[in-house]
């Protein structure tokens, strides 16, 4: 027979036998609190009442009162304070402890004033009452209160008044607070000094809590913990990963924590190597540790890696949270895979999550980039409630999606809801406007962000009204944006600027963008390719000698251009004329036909777009392997009966002639096909693409 049915079968026997002994009460009372039983803790006091057991001292009744309050029934602990004939300070704190942990901050403040007397632990109840009800600031004046009454601090004191300053970030009372720390003398104090520690790192003062750390003397794994963390907050992942090794070193063990932040280190840095190493060291991995991995596989562009491990963690029967399914769809987005993602939506709504705002604005996004508006649209409008992320992510997948006018709309409707824009907003309405060519409309938005909204607009504005001018043929104007704008240009701008001077034949302001984009960054291709490649379109072959030379010289190396396809749950990544895929023969064959085919219907390739002096053979050949020629074919073959658009995604803009050739092929096979690039969608359906040739 268990402890608990004991104590019910003795409590029964009460019940038969009448009135017992104090010393029986007692042993009754200790064995509830002992069991945690509180139904069989109010037949007790049921018994005593009926008896009008009154005890000589407050002992059993504050048991039972204190019983009461930790286990939150407040009702029934007032009801017994009410009762009792004798109360003590243990009595009042055992209320105050009550009204603390029910959160009840208005109830706890009037019974303290009310208390006919307190003591240390009182105040520290308060304190700490307050400080987790986020009523910080009274908390202080509760602090102050205790000084002025003359009682003396414990550590738990100075514990609580730390930690409430942290919260506030107070440095100033926290160094009071170090100074009296010092003169009273509980420096010695594990507990006190590590607070001192985090105090410091979290009001910004993180070499401070650092020289506080080193003299410590006792340090236990919380210390090295918190020293950690503040180093993770204030963006410093090496130092965290040197106090680690120091820690192994010092002998203690690190517990989940510490792994945790310390996974966190490794993953900020991008040593993925290292990071996998200490995720597989963790015996015990919990939905943190797991979602931590997941999280950092996608920052640090391992998507097809962050779903794998998302399925590892539901084959371990992990139970995912709406932070896990957010990142995931997050990661199903970046793919642009269909597939994952609307398993991941059944995961959603199966958990139930997929209402909660942080998912079902991922979710918007996901189908968005997906090049699915309408399961965007659907999820947006059956959102409870939206908030500025939920509007933008439909706006701009509109804007990418090639409905401009709908994106415009959608902000219009977002105005008369009285919803305040965010910087992000307005990067969708000026993507609107610049893929729709709208100049005066995109001028008029990008106005109204200082003049109607108060905001300064940002250097991602900037590069979209520069392209949207560039794009109209205003170079000049864009030219003396740049140079009345309140910001130093960056690269993105000067990027922009060589985008837009390479599709308008400016070279002369194109070499001025290219010269500014390699001082800012030498090493990077793109100013060198693009300068080269309005050379060879100007034919300038000596000028694209030249820089090929310095590219040679420096030993800059061109990042390479490649597309990627989903079937069947797997990704597939092309570069031009790639001929590693272990069905390359199948897909060469099927790109031919379709190119022999395109040309009986008047489609020619566009030679003139291989800037390389080769011979006209090359030339064919270099343009039609292209990887997202070759991506389409495969994914032909893959499915060849297929009604449902074919996906394809490119990190690079599609060229000219590859747009050409994915609208002649979509009215060929009377099948869409969804082209993702850096730029935007391209929904090619029956011949004609969604960007209207303004890409």
């Amino acid at each position: 027979m268990n402890a608990r049915n004991t104590l019910r079968e003795a409590i029964d026997s009460l019940y038969k036998h009448g009135r017992a002994t104090t010393e029986t009460y007692t042993r009754l009372v200790l064995d509830c609190v002992r069991q945690n039983d509180i139904q069989q803790a109010k037949r007790l006091q049921s018994h005593m009442d009926i008896h009008l057991e009154q005890p000589t001292t407050t002992f059993v009744h504050n048991r039972l009162l204190q019983f009461y309050a930790k286990s939150g029934y407040l009702s029934d602990a007032r009801n017994l304070f009410d009762r009792m004939s004798h109360r003590d300070i243990f009595t009042y704190n055992a209320m105050l402890s009550g009204y603390c942990k029910l959160g009840s901050v208005d109830e706890l403040k009037a019974f303290f004033d009310g208390m006919p007397c307190r003591d240390s632990v009182s105040y520290n109840t308060v304190i700490s009452g307050l400080a987790s009800s986020g009523c910080c600031n009274e908390a202080l004046k509760v602090f102050v209160r205790m000084q002025k009454e003359g009682f003396e601090f414990t550590d738990y004191t100075l514990v609580s008044v730390l930690n409430v300053c942290s919260m506030v970030m107070d440095l100033r009372r926290g160094k009071e607070i170090h100074g009296r720390i010092l003169v009273d003398g509980f420096g010695g104090n594990v507990f006190v000094w590590n607070t001192l520690v985090d105090m410091y790192a979290k009001c910004g003062h993180i070499d401070q809590a650092r020289w506080l750390f080193n003299r410590m003397v006792n340090k236990n794994v919380v210390s090295w913990n918190l020293m950690i963390s503040g180093y993770m907050k204030h963006g410093k992942p090496d130092e965290c990963i040197g106090l680690f090794r120091d820690m192994k070193v010092s002998g203690l063990r690190p517990d989940q924590v510490t792994i945790s932040n310390i996974l966190g280190a490794f993953l900020r840095i991008g040593n993925m190597d290292e990071a996998e190493k200490l995720f597989a060291e963790i015996k015990e991995k919990d939905k943190v540790s797991w979602t931590t991995m997941i999280a950092g596989y996608v920052q640090n562009n391992m998507e097809e890696d962050a779903l794998i491990l998302f399925g590892q963690m539901l084959s371990e029967n992990i139970k995912a949270d709406k932070f896990t399914i957010s990142i995931i769809v997050s990661c199903c987005a970046r793919l642009a895979s269909l597939y994952h993602g609307q398993a991941v939506h059944g995961k959603a709504v199966h958990m139930g999550v997929d209402k909660d705002l942080l998912v079902s604005s991922t979710l918007v996004d996901m189908y968005s980039k997906c090049g699915e508006t309408t399961d965007a649209w659907t999820i947006f409008t059956a959102m409870p409630c939206k908030n500025v992320i939920s509007w933008n992510s439909m706006i701009i997948g509109y804007a990418h999606n090639g409905m401009d006018i709908t994106a415009l709309d959608l902000y219009e409707e977002m105005m008369h809801q009285n919803l305040k824009p965010d910087y992000v907003t307005f990067v969708g309405v000026l993507s609107a406007c610049m893929h729709a060519g709208l100049t005066e409309e995109g001028q008029r938005y990008f106005n109204s962000i200082r003049g109607l909204h108060g905001m300064t607009p940002t250097l991602d504005h900037y590069a979209c009204i520069i392209n949207l001018l560039g794009r109209s043929g205003r170079i000049d104007k864009a030219v003396a944006l740049i140079e009345d704008m309140e910001h130093t240009p960056n690269s993105l701008i000067w990027s922009t600027l060589l985008s837009v001077c390479k599709m308008c034949g400016d070279i002369k302001n194109g070499e001025i963008a290219a010269k500014h984009l390699i001082e800012l960054d030498p090493f990077n291709a793109e100013p060198y390719v693009m300068l080269s490649n309005m050379y060879a379109t100007d034919g300038r072959w000596k000028d694209v000698a030249a820089i090929r030379s310095l590219m040679k010289n420096k030993k800059v190396k061109k990042f390479a251009a490649y597309s990627w396809i989903e079937s069947g749950g797997k990704f597939y990544k092309f570069v031009s004329e790639d001929r590693s895929h272990p069905e390359s023969k199948a897909i060469y064959l099927q790109l031919n036909e379709l190119v022999r085919k395109l040309q009986e219907s008047g489609f020619i390739p566009d030679k003139s777009l291989v800037l390389h002096n080769v011979g006209e053979d090359e030339k064919f050949e270099a343009i039609c392997y292209h990887s997202e020629k070759l991506a389409l074919a495969f994914g032909l073959i893959k499915n060849p009966q297929g009604k449902l658009p074919i996906r394809i995604l490119k990190n690079i803009r599609v060229c000219s002639d590859c747009h050409a050739f994915m609208k002649f092929v979509s009215n060929i096979i009377e099948r869409p096909i969804i082209l993702r690039d850096s730029n935007r969608f391209h929904h090619f359906v029956g011949g004609h693409c969604s960007c209207k040739d303004l890409w």
